[in-house]
């Protein structure tokens, strides 16, 4: 029934119900590509039940018979008119005979004004922006197996050409035609089909005496626009952002669904990103970077419906503490060597921890040699390493689990007989390094080794190691320094665990591979954690995804949704393009892995990101630097003054959209989150 009325509508001819003669508003006086000026009055714009500012107008051609051509505007604000002059010397001459003109429509005065001065009064100019034409083509299509010529509407955004302004008439677009102008689909796509999705309706203002008064207009999203794509919500804090992420997270999870191949395939069997229909080749893989908990944990805000609870059986939760219902995110720095060492080396990066011996320590090559032979000199000298970076993480006090034994040929002769390639506890290894390192520079057992082998017993990244084990930068414990101790913070021991087998890193890119959600809780974690663990998850789903691309293997879409996205993604000036979030948005296309991240400034995210970004969604903000930088985006610069002014009670959810397949900016009421669930 929905799909059939649907159909009504997108057939609607815009050149027939577009002139309806109760909704024309006036003509126009100038045309260029850019802009148009429109002659209206009071009794025209009364009529039509107002015309907000951003209100969709049409300008039908009307200079030759059989042509079948609109140019869209958008009201932006008044503009002058030639005799404007005149008419406000004639008003002040009118006030100053103080003369009462209160005789509106209603009012129990009657104007002084005679009907001439009255209808001279009455006109004034509004400037419009130019956003494209719709016209009619001739084109063959195939129905019931014959070739027929069928007239179609398209539309494109500019100006083939423009005749003489008066050529025109000028008329506001609403209900159907308003529905077809702002749900334009290409390939005779019916907007609001089963595999789309309704996002809000139409709305112009925050005032709202004459649009409560007229019946609501849906805008539909496809999740085309947004799967694989880049999606920004900007705005200031209360005025929808989140309810926004919600609706899009419900879209993808519904038409996730319909995806025809349940599984991940072999790579030598091709699948379409996408069906005829519009839904997803494999399910959508869906990550959610919770900063502040509403996702992963039941919130009053919906009604204590939160995503988890919707979703409860693709939903896994994983937190940086042990709760209830949720993994643990953390790793084992012991069994995750390189992983683990990464986090330490990043948390050093975050919070600028330097200095030479810090520097020689970060630098430490962890990664096993190419040679694996165990009784080979490379295996030797990388068992020796490992060991010795072990001992840094017991003595800065990071847990181990029990019976763990740390194993390395360490020439038992030269430190009391202890024999490190048997197993000896960390604390016997500890005790080992620091004997080896107070006598290094004495014992002849290392002065020989140099003299027979041509280079030290240790290497440099061993001496590194040792070092910062020890605390003395040089052997008989001289030149002491911290050490060990810059590992003893709450940030990085947050990070450890002596039990998890199997990493995270390795697990979220499964479940998402699978079309899962993931719920990333990191409301518990500092911002440094909060930092160090979206970072290292993206980097782990973007290595996957490029290792598959590589190997030719199918890659399902997978969406990243960034909450408070200026505490994660580099700033505006950051020039490093080998940062995740801007591989993501560079590289993240090609990969199918799309992101939609949500904040209050424009200003605060790098230039790279935003110039990669489809989707916009836009709601109040509070400062001229904001606009600066939005006006550099589409056509929002039609928008600045509007965004400026916010009515905290009333508007809630109103932005600013553009999407992939719009080509201009849509003013929109978003719908509550679970107002009408499902596609």
């Amino acid at each position: 029934m929905l799909e059939h009325h649907l159909k009504e509508i997108a057939s609607v001819d815009i050149f027939k119900k577009g002139r309806d003669q109760s909704l024309f508003v006036g003509r126009p006086f100038y045309f260029d590509y850019e802009k148009a000026q429109i002659l209206i009055s009071d009794a025209w714009k009364n009529r039509v039940k107002g015309v907000p500012q951003g209100t969709f107008l049409l300008a039908f051609y009307d200079g030759e018979y059989g042509v079948h051509e609109a140019i869209l505007l958008r009201a932006l604000t008044p503009s002058k008119l030639p005799t404007d002059n005149d008419i406000v010397s004639s008003m002040i001459e009118y006030y100053k005979d103080g003369t009462d003109i209160s005789g509106l429509s209603g009012s129990k005065d009657k104007s002084n004004l005679d009907d001439y001065t009255r209808y001279e009064f009455s006109f004034s100019g509004l400037e419009c922006r130019v956003l494209g034409s719709f016209y009619k083509i001739q084109q063959i299509v195939v129905e019931d197996g014959e070739e027929k010529i069928k007239e179609i509407v398209e539309f494109g955004a500019d100006l083939e050409n423009f005749y003489s302004a008066n050529n025109y008439s000028v008329y506001k677009a609403t209900e159907e035609v308003l529905h077809q102008i702002v749900n334009q689909r290409d390939n005779g796509v019916v907007a609001g089909n089963e595999n789309e999705f309704k996002i809000g309706h139409i709305r112009y203002s925050s005032s709202r005496r004459f649009q409560i008064e007229q019946a609501d207009v849906d805008v539909y999203i496809s999740p085309q626009d947004f799967i694989g794509k880049r999606t920004a919500l900007f705005g200031m804090t209360r005025t929808g952002k989140s309810n926004t992420v919600k609706k899009i997270i419900e879209a993808t999870a519904e038409i996730s669904k319909k995806a025809p191949s349940k599984n991940l395939i072999h790579k030598t069997d091709l699948v379409e990103p996408f069906t005829k229909d519009g839904a997803p080749g494999f399910p959508t893989g869906q990550i959610i970077f919770d900063v502040n908990g509403e996702y992963a944990n039941p919130n009053l805000q919906d009604k204590g419906t939160a995503i988890f609870e919707l979703y409860s059986s693709d939903v896994t939760r994983y937190s940086v503490l042990d709760k209830p219902g949720f993994k643990v995110m953390k790793v084992n720095f012991y069994r995750e060597i390189e992983n683990g060492f990464e986090l330490i080396k990043s948390y050093f990066d975050t919070n600028r921890v330097a200095g030479d011996y810090v520097n020689n320590f970060a630098a430490v090559n962890l990664s096993e040699p190419d040679d694996k032979n165990p009784f080979g000199s490379e295996m030797t000298r990388h068992d020796r390493i490992r060991a010795a970076y072990f001992c840094c993480l017991f003595k800065a006090g990071f847990p181990v689990s029990s019976g763990f034994k740390i194993k390395f040929k360490g020439n038992a002769e030269i430190n009391d007989g202890i024999d490190p390639s048997k197993g000896i506890s960390p604390q016997q290894a500890t005790s080992w390094f620091e004997r080896i390192w107070k006598i290094y520079k004495e014992n002849e057992f290392f002065s020989k080794y140099e003299n027979d082998k041509g280079h030290e017993w240790a290497d440099d990244d061993l001496k590194s190691l040792i070092i910062f084990l020890t605390g003395f930068k040089q052997p008989g414990e001289k030149s002491s320094v911290s050490g060990y101790k810059k590992l003893r913070v709450k940030e990085l021991h947050d990070l450890h665990t002596n039990v998890i087998d199997k990493s995270f890193e390795e697990e979220i890119p499964e479940l998402l591979r699978q079309g899962k959600i993931v719920i990333v809780d990191l409301s518990q974690g500092s911002p440094v954690v909060q930092k160090l663990f979206s970072e290292r998850i993206c980097k782990a789903i973007f290595n996957n995804a490029m290792a598959r691309f590589v190997d030719n293997t199918p890659n399902n879409f997978i969406q990243f949704y960034f909450e408070e996205a200026h505490n994660l993604f580099p700033k505006k000036d950051e020039k490093d393009l080998t940062d995740v979030y801007n591989r993501l948005a560079k590289e993240g296309a090609k990969l199918h892995l799309g992101m939609v991240y949500a904040t209050q400034e424009v200003s605060s995210i790098s230039s790279n990101i935003l110039k990669n970004t489809q989707n916009w969604f836009i709601a109040h903000l509070n400062n001229e630097d904001e606009m600066r930088e939005l006006k550099k985006y589409y056509d929002f610069s039609d928008f600045t003054s509007s965004l400026l002014k916010f009515s905290s009670g009333n508007d809630k959810g109103f932005v600013r959209m553009k999407t992939y397949t719009n080509p201009f900016v849509v003013p929109v009421q978003i719908d509550r989150f679970l107002a009408n669930k499902g596609l």
